[in-house]
């Protein structure tokens, strides 16, 4: 299991467009992905655009992304680019 903590940097969150790339891109390995957030520690999980979405991730807010697997470190460098770099969206 790795973890690593991520800021959202796109202007508006986890919408439903960069969650859709979230799930995704979490579709597509055999790890376990999960993602903490919020001051009481809540979870979500990443292949389901639900629990992405009902997060309510804003722009600015920290989560901790969680990869558990076979293939957890791919999935944490890919998720991990796919949230550094903004999901795509202009600032």
């Amino acid at each position: 299991m790795i973890k690593k903590k991520f800021e959202i940097k796109n202007p508006t969150g986890l919408h439903i467009r960069p969650a859709g790339l979230l799930c995704e891109e979490a579709m597509n390995h055999k790890a376990h992905v999960t993602f903490f957030y919020g001051s009481n520690n809540s979870e979500a999980n990443c292949k389901s655009m639900l629990s992405i979405l009902g997060s309510c991730i804003r722009s600015g807010d920290c989560i901790e992304l969680c990869c558990d697997g076979e293939d957890e470190e791919e999935a944490m460098q890919r998720i991990g680019e796919l949230i550094e770099n903004g999901f795509g969206e202009k600032a």
